[in-house]
């Protein structure tokens, strides 16, 4: 659910957005609502888009059931900011403890395959153009360009 409005330094075409969402799964929902409204104003490719839909949705979906370990008190904080280059920056920052990203799993590993998880960071780092995450694990940048 969105607690916050999204801020815009233009009227007729939306720059910088910022949303601070619960951490439950209705919140996946609204970060949908949210991608499809950026698409309706600023029409990505449709494979963009799709890179976009997924890779964000994970990152959210992650800092919901692993940084915020599902804690309704604790929030997930979405950006969204478009730079002159035709690039969408989307940042995604749990209240979590934060994880270390050089000691995640392989999901490629034969040992891994079969497993149902983990693969989010995986998605995001082969949809998106460019990914990092800070230093303490406890947000995603996320560079696509369109």
């Amino acid at each position: 659910m969105r607690m916050q409005a999204p801020t815009s330094k233009s009227d007729s075409f939306m720059t910088h957005s910022e949303f601070e969402l619960e951490s439950n799964p209705n919140a996946i929902n609204e970060v949908e609502n949210i991608i499809d409204e950026f698409n309706r104003k600023l029409k990505f490719k449709e494979d963009v888009f799709g890179n976009i839909m997924v890779a964000v949705t994970e990152a959210v979906n992650n800092a919901i059931y692993h940084g915020n370990a599902g804690n309704q008190q604790k929030k997930v904080h979405l950006c969204f900011d478009l730079s002159s280059s035709y690039k969408l920056i989307v940042k995604v920052r749990d209240e979590g403890p934060g994880f270390d990203i050089d000691n995640l799993p392989d999901p490629t590993a034969p040992e891994n395959i079969d497993k149902p998880g983990g693969r989010g960071v995986f998605l995001m780092r082969h949809l998106s153009d460019d990914l990092f995450f800070n230093k303490e694990g406890r947000e995603a940048v996320m560079t696509f360009n369109i």
